[in-house]
């Protein structure tokens, strides 16, 4: 009874207060029960649902019970009841209810499948449920988000953000139920079936559709509240990630290049400076990257429009740009003032190698083996002298490109005082580029000093080929004299002709030896002023002076040949010549002794060689033009001996004629 007493009031609880107005009709089957129980069951109604109920109808078994007592009882207890009980049978209940009503086991026509029902019920009481506390949830989030400062909205919003339930999933199930019920009375119409108005209120669609309702309300206002939340989570993490870049960079970012402001004394301290700062960009490159994305989503929300975030977005924006780009432009400034120290030190270092090449050049004596080669030497020389000139203008551009450079340091340097730091940089490099001009100039002089000296060598190199070649000349003209100058004249007169042609001759090799000996004595000069010791001077004159003592031997016996030979002819024309006014003369015996002892001494020193002091003997001509010149003055002799002959004995010259 406990059970049907809930069950009852269950079953009250679904009709609205219009509905229930009207009164209820309760069928109670007694066909197939005792009459104490439904007897019970109608005195139950009685005391759940007595105002509720208007007719009770008790379908009797076709056995009926005793009419008398049961019929007594409950006209009896009618007043008391206050309900009417009629007993009735199973096939007359449509004179009391239309069939509608009645499903087909009480005669209607009424389509009811309780299965079904009791799955739509279940369904609508669990959406109607979790509809509910959805809706107060919801509530209260949206409420509460709309209460007191912003620090009571966030608070609020904290602590029941979450629903319990996810709307969505809510929202369908609504839909989906309301979905059914309406198909459900779409078809229920087409079939011609009657629909009684309780069935909507029964079917609970009206309620549905207003819980839907009331939730989309709610659950729009809801996503406003997460969306503005969202939003504003999204700039609070966009303005501790703004917050953290500019902090970062300012301290630490700002710190590690504050300790960085050498630029190294050479090389690879520069190159070891720059792998430092290599690092320094990487890490600062971490957060540049972090930059360049809440840029992005900076202006994103940008985009969005909001007025309210506007200003505060654009001031983050504008914070974080000016830090990042400000310590960019410092890695940068970092950056080119090392490579510009490195190229300095790399061109010092390149000039330092090429003055040590050419103090080595310099250092090393010189010991040429031809003037050809002191020319190539003393070339290569100036041609590094002019490389060392490029190097240094190469150096002092590098270096105030560099000091340029450093004297815009303090723009950076975040009001610390970097004069002390400046300076040393400055007193290096000006350093490194007083101590190249100090080494070049020195060099530069040892150039002018070496420059000179090979000069001289060249000088001394000419004067010893120009004597050596003197020599040459020497020698040639010595062989020309006793090859070529064999001729003793046909006449005086030719005779006299190739004595003064051998004068000339003997002034020219006269000259060549001169020149040759004044070469030799520059030489001796040069070698005192160079300390050096002449390799070819000291043969040289030697050669020259025997050269030349042979050349006055031939010389001379070339002379004492051509004034042999104008005696002969001048006494011999003479004596052939036929002068009646001097006969005594030619009638001289001693002249004729006198032209044959000349022809004699001629013709003996046409056979003598010519004796060197070395003890060396050399002939004039050959063998050939000997003989005939010496046959021609023997034909010359005859001529004079018949002459005589003609003069001593006249008539033996007649008869013989």
């Amino acid at each position: 009874m406990d059970e049907l007493s809930v069950t009852l009031d269950y079953l009250l609880s679904i009709p609205s207060e219009k509905c229930k107005a009207r009164g209820f009709t309760v069928i109670v089957d007694g066909r197939k029960s005792q009459w104490n129980v439904v007897k019970t069951v109608v005195l139950m109604l009685q005391n759940v649902v007595p105002a509720e109920v208007s007719l009770v109808c008790v379908v009797k078994p076709d056995e009926f019970w005793d009419k008398k007592v049961t019929h007594f009882c409950f006209w009896k207890e009618k007043d008391r009841l206050g309900f009417e009980v009629i007993l009735v049978s199973a096939n007359k209940l449509t004179r009391y209810i239309e069939p509608c009503q009645l499903t087909e086991d009480f005669g209607g026509s009424l389509t009811y499948d309780h299965m079904d029902w009791l799955n739509k019920r279940l369904v609508f009481e669990k959406f109607t449920k979790e509809s509910t506390s959805l809706l107060d949830e919801l509530a209260l989030i949206n409420n509460g988000s709309d209460k007191g400062n912003q620090q009571e909205k966030e608070r609020s919003v904290d602590l029941n953000f979450l629903p319990s339930v996810d709307p969505e999933t809510v929202l369908q199930t609504g839909h989906e139920l309301l979905s059914e019920l309406q198909q459900r009375r779409f078809n229920g119409s087409d079939g011609g079936v009657s629909w009684s108005p309780m069935d909507d209120e029964l079917l609970a669609q009206p309620q549905v559709m207003k819980l839907l309702d009331s939730l989309r309300e709610q659950y729009t206002r809801y996503q406003e509240v997460c969306r503005q939340r969202s939003k504003r989570t999204q700039l609070e993490e966009i303005q501790q990630k703004v917050m953290q870049v500019v902090n970062w960079l300012e301290g630490p970012g700002s710190e590690q290049l504050r300790a960085q402001w050498g630029i190294g004394d050479s090389i690879r301290a520069s190159q070891a400076l720059q792998q430092k700062h290599e690092e320094i960009e990487s890490q600062h490159s971490e957060w540049f990257a972090v930059y360049v994305e809440l840029n992005h989503q900076i202006a994103a929300l940008l985009n969005a429009g909001d007025e309210e975030d506007l200003v505060e977005l654009k001031s983050l924006q504008q914070q974080l740009s000016d830090v990042c780009y400000r310590q960019a432009s410092q890695l940068e400034f970092r950056q080119n003032l090392l490579q510009a120290a490195l190229e300095f030190h790399g061109v010092a270092q390149d000039l330092s190698q090429q003055l040590d090449g050419l103090l080595g050049m310099l250092c090393v004596d010189v010991a040429p083996a031809d003037g050809a080669s002191i020319q190539q030497t003393l070339k290569l020389l100036e041609e590094k002298l002019k490389s060392v000139d490029v190097g240094l203008q190469g150096l002092r551009e590098k270096g105030q490109g560099l000091l340029d450079q450093i004297s815009n340091q303090a723009s950076w340097a975040y009001g610390k005082d970097v004069t002390i730091e400046n300076k040393e940089n400055v007193d290096h490099i000006q350093g490194v580029m007083e101590d190249m001009q100090l080494r070049k100039q020195r060099c530069e002089d040892m150039v002018d000093v070496r420059r000179l000296k090979m000069l001289q060598m060249v000088q001394l190199f000419k004067c010893e080929e120009d004597a050596a070649q003197a020599v040459e000349w020497l020698s040639e003209l010595l062989d020309a004299l006793l090859k070529t100058h064999i001729r003793l004249g046909d006449d005086a007169q030719e005779t006299k002709v190739l004595l003064e042609k051998h004068r000339k001759f003997v002034d020219v090799a006269q000259s060549t030896y001169d020149y040759g000996r004044q070469l030799l004595q520059a030489t001796v000069v040069l070698c005192q002023s160079l300390r050096c010791t002449s390799r070819s001077s000291g043969d040289t004159l030697p050669r020259l002076n025997r050269v030349w003592k042979q050349f006055t031997i031939a010389s001379e016996e070339r002379v004492h040949r051509l004034e042999m030979a104008i005696a002969f002819h001048s006494n011999a024309e003479k004596i052939l010549q036929d002068c009646p006014e001097e006969p005594e003369a030619i009638n001289d015996e001693e002249q004729f002794d006198e032209i044959e002892a000349v022809g004699k001494s001629l013709l003996d020193r046409l056979t003598v060689p010519v004796v060197y002091p070395d003890g060396t003997e050399q002939y004039f001509g050959s063998p050939s033009d000997m003989a005939s010149t010496a046959e021609h003055i023997r034909d010359r002799m005859k001529l004079v001996s018949l002459k005589r002959q003609q003069l001593s004995h006249p008539e033996m010259v007649t008869t013989e004629s």
